[in-house]
């Protein structure tokens, strides 16, 4: 079992890889005691589907880099919305604002703590 820190510190090195492949509306969301599914999302942004591919391959390398594995996978192919399981931390990259809209994450778990996060 690894420690919060380090879990963080993971979350945090998946959301600057999603920054690297220019993912915009980057958001960590921390769900310690409000969740059992995970203690990180990750938010990100893309402009098209393209993008969005490109950004989950980049956070599934760094993951690996980390120590983690993709658990799960979802919705790669169509790209509208990506969801990469790595267990203690899942990411989701939308293709497009509109879908990020849509599915609102960010108003279903507004109980959850922010994360800062600045691209380098």
């Amino acid at each position: 079992m690894k420690e919060k820190q380090d879990i963080k510190k993971i979350t945090l090195a998946l959301a600057q890889a999603g920054f690297d492949k220019k993912g915009t509306d980057i958001e960590i969301m921390d769900l310690e005691g409000l969740s059992s599914l995970a203690d990180y999302f990750v938010l990100v942004s893309a402009s098209n589907v393209k993008q969005a591919q490109s950004i989950a391959d980049e956070i599934e390398d760094k993951g690996a880099e980390e120590g983690v594995t993709v658990l799960h996978r979802e919705g790669y192919h169509e790209g509208e919305w990506i969801l990469l399981d790595f267990g203690d931390i899942i990411c989701h990259v939308f293709g497009g604002k509109e879908t990020r809209t849509f599915y609102g994450l960010e108003q279903l778990w507004s109980d959850a703590a922010r994360v800062e996060f600045v691209g380098a």
